[in-house]
């Protein structure tokens, strides 16, 4: 490892282009996906912005690559090289949502996460959006994902479509905020400011829209010892942006960027307590919900005994909004005083 600062600095490339290749060369192969299909599927349930736990189904659509590479990225893995043929969105929604029908009953909430921007028109052609809403007639609420510079146009288009043939459904955009730490933010190559980041969520206030905003536990490029504080500046700042749910999403490795950065002391791999620390400092909140993401703990956990009931914590702590006293593990020693 470099000995000072300054060289750590180097490993991480100043210019766009020169991130690009650096975030390129270190990836593994990409998976094959066939854009008719999605990606797969599920229904979990969600405290709603009523306070109501209610099921939701989330579909993972599959198409374009986002065109921002950014450095935490794992989500390009789920994409493709091409761009999303015209009607293979719509077809995916019918194929999950005749899924889940079938194995029960269909959820009146639904999120579409496309592993980048709903308003991306080579990930989802615009001329699909009538399709696509004529499929979700019958919701009440529709959460889709964005990159804030693409909060324009598109979002009215949608809209429109949505209130021709699903007038009752209400609109959410996820957007990723990451962290709130202003150089870490440009270091993560997001092409996004929090200048722009604001601004997004204002265009979506100024139509009535809901907020959902990620942010990373924890960040590349914020001092370890830093990472607690920037993380109660960054849930501020997602809620003075007017978002109603606050995720905290564990920052998964394996893009192979992550690895070079954590040999050169710019990240850590997250491990599950520093979830739960992310969750328990942040409830309550009055301003809105936090939610930890549950997806894929395992991968976070050095002790089998205990996850099960650790997993099981964290989603009553999402779905009460309210902490609760660590979990004892004989097993590996983890308790309150961890």
């Amino acid at each position: 490892m470099p000995s000072t600062p300054e060289a750590r600095a180097e490993i991480w490339p100043e210019t766009s282009a020169e991130r690009d290749r650096f975030l390129l060369s270190r990836r593994p192969e990409r998976p094959s996906h066939d854009p008719w299909q999605p990606g797969g599927f599920h229904v979990e349930v969600e405290r709603t912005e009523r306070g109501v736990i209610a099921p939701i189904a989330t579909v993972f659509l599959t198409g374009r690559e986002c065109p921002w590479r950014c450095a935490m990225c794992d989500l390009w893995q789920h994409t493709t090289e091409a761009d999303t043929p015209a009607g293979a969105i719509p077809r995916q929604i019918e194929v999950a949502l005749t899924a889940i029908t079938r194995a029960g009953t269909l959820p009146r909430r639904i999120k579409l996460y496309n592993a980048g921007s709903f308003f991306d028109p080579r990930a989802v052609p615009e001329r699909d959006y009538a399709e696509v809403a004529v499929r979700l007639a019958g919701f009440d609420h529709v959460v889709v994902e964005s990159h804030p510079a693409l909060v324009g146009k598109r979002v009215d288009s949608l809209l429109a479509a949505l209130a021709r043939s699903a007038p009752a459904a209400c609109l959410e955009v996820a957007m990723g905020l990451e962290t709130a730490h202003p150089a870490a933010l440009a270091k993560l190559h997001k092409g996004m400011s929090l200048a722009q980041f604001e601004k997004a969520a204002l265009e979506l206030r100024k139509r009535g829209l809901a907020l959902r905003v990620f942010l990373l536990v924890p960040p590349p490029f914020v001092p370890e010892a830093e990472q607690g504080a920037w993380l109660g500046r960054s849930i501020d700042f997602a809620f003075a942006c007017g978002a109603s749910v606050v995720s905290l999403v564990p920052t998964r490795d394996g893009n192979g960027t992550l690895e070079a950065l954590t040999r050169e002391g710019l990240f850590r791999s997250p491990r599950l307590s520093d979830l739960e620390r992310a969750l328990r400092t942040a409830l309550p909140e009055p301003r809105g919900r936090v939610f930890a993401d549950l997806w894929d703990l395992e991968r976070f956990s050095d002790c089998a005994t205990c996850l099960p009931s650790r997993r099981a914590q964290l989603q009553r702590m999402n779905l009460e909004q309210r902490r609760e006293r660590s979990v004892e593990c004989v097993a590996c020693g983890h308790g309150p005083t961890r």
